[in-house]
């Protein structure tokens, strides 16, 4: 009997197909996250050339998009070409004289609108680059906008504003239909990540484009601020569609509280700020409906849910009533109160796929986690299907950039 779950914590506009386990829900629910993105959230100022003490070195400035083209995506960027001095002023402004706020790149290539600009629409933009003696040069340039798109990407966007998660939880953006490979360079070149502390890190795609998470190499540290942009309104995402919408999310990493389990001893050790606080018996999926083995993170946590497999398993499905479940896979394995197992736990796997722990147990757990907490399982006859869940950290590092669309910094390889 193999169960699936629908439902999602922070859901974005689709749920991926489910796969089969523990559990599915009688009910299905779902939100977007994030709102729309904010001005200036775009990237971190740009850096520029260095600017010397010479006043003979000319300044050359040509921007983009041309000036009187039309048909212009909404995402577009005003892109920059200077050589000799720096941007030291941007403006861009719509037909009625209102400004668009945004900031440059890192690179200083171009600069990005803080928000999706308006179809059928004229803007203007300005741009100053100094010299090193001072003199500046202006160059501007007008363009309209494209029509409202027809066909859209749907986007989603796994992170609540002002919430607080756990160091394993990945940045994770959803498309609907999957971004394919040739398009997903200037897919992910629009979706921005800033995090204080600092902790550099790599978009990575799975197989089907349909989802790309972000992480760094380690878990982040606890008390981190994550911010981020999916500035994919208007963005051109390949076949003719076009994102749907900007999103955006601020949020913070709490403590650390990791889970590991380990099927040779029928045990699940808590660990909290590097010490462990709790070791509980558990028991695993038997035989025929093995747990997964591998590093997944904590997705959704429902007090008390149903699991419904009738419409999977057929006559041999059931309906049952589960407390303090806490979903670990899209295919449905789940930490979860199991009272009917507890002769079994620490002693023999009698589950579904589940972790099941005690009612005591279950309780302990569901009041101390947070959505993002690691779980790690070893020693059971399956491993975890990547992308079966939030799994970017159930792969190596240099495993895991290879799903990056764009080069990695040298100092992330």
């Amino acid at each position: 009997m193999r169960r699936t779950l629908v439902t999602v914590v922070a859901m974005a506009v689709i749920t991926p197909a489910a796969l089969a386990a523990c559990g599915k829900d009688a009910k299905q629910d779902s939100a977007w996250v994030g709102t729309p993105a904010a001005s200036g959230s775009a990237s971190a100022p740009a850096k520029s050339e260095p600017v010397t003490e010479s006043a003979t070195v000319p300044v050359s400035l040509a921007l983009t998009p041309a000036t009187g083209k039309t048909g212009v995506p909404l995402s577009t960027e005003i892109g920059v070409k200077l050589a000799g001095g720096k941007i030291t002023g941007v403006t861009l402004k719509d037909a009625k004289g209102a400004a668009v706020p945004g900031k440059l790149r890192d690179d200083g290539t171009s600069w990005i609108p803080g928000r999706t600009l308006s179809p059928n629409q004229k803007y203007s933009a300005t741009v100053v680059a100094t010299a090193g003696d001072g003199q500046t040069t202006t160059q501007t340039t007008s363009f309209t906008t494209m029509g409202k798109p027809g066909r859209k990407t749907g986007t989603g966007l796994y992170l609540f504003d002002d919430r607080t998660y756990g160091v394993a939880m990945p940045v994770v953006v959803e498309f609907s239909p999957g971004v394919k490979k040739a398009d997903r360079a200037a897919v992910q070149r629009r979706l921005f990540v800033s995090t204080s502390p600092a902790q550099p890190g790599v978009w990575s795609w799975t197989s089907s484009g349909t989802q790309a998470y972000y992480r760094g190499p380690e878990f982040w540290k606890p008390g981190t601020t994550i911010a981020v942009r999916v500035a994919v309104g208007g963005l051109p995402t390949g076949g003719g569609r076009y994102g749907d919408r900007d999103r955006s999310a601020t949020a913070k990493i709490g403590r650390s509280f990791e889970m590991k389990v380990d099927n040779a001893s029928k045990k699940m050790t808590v660990v909290q700020d590097g010490k462990t606080v709790k070791t509980m018996p558990v028991s695993l999926g038997k035989k025929s409906t093995p747990s997964s083995s591998g590093v997944m993170v904590v997705m959704e946590k429902k007090e008390a849910t149903v699991f419904d497999t009738t419409d999977t398993d057929g006559d041999e499905g059931y309906v049952t009533d589960i407390e303090f479940a806490q979903r670990l896979t899209w295919s449905g394995q789940y930490i979860h109160s199991a009272p009917w197992s507890v002769g079994s736990q620490g002693r023999r796997n009698v589950s579904h796929g589940c972790v099941n722990v005690s009612p005591a147990n279950a309780r302990w757990l569901f009041d101390k986690t947070l959505i993002g907490d690691p779980v790690t399982v070893k020693g059971t006859g399956d491993k975890l299907a990547y992308g079966n869940g939030w799994t970017p950290w159930d792969l190596s590092w240099a495993e895991y950039i290879k799903g990056s669309a764009l080069p990695v910094p040298a100092a992330l390889k």
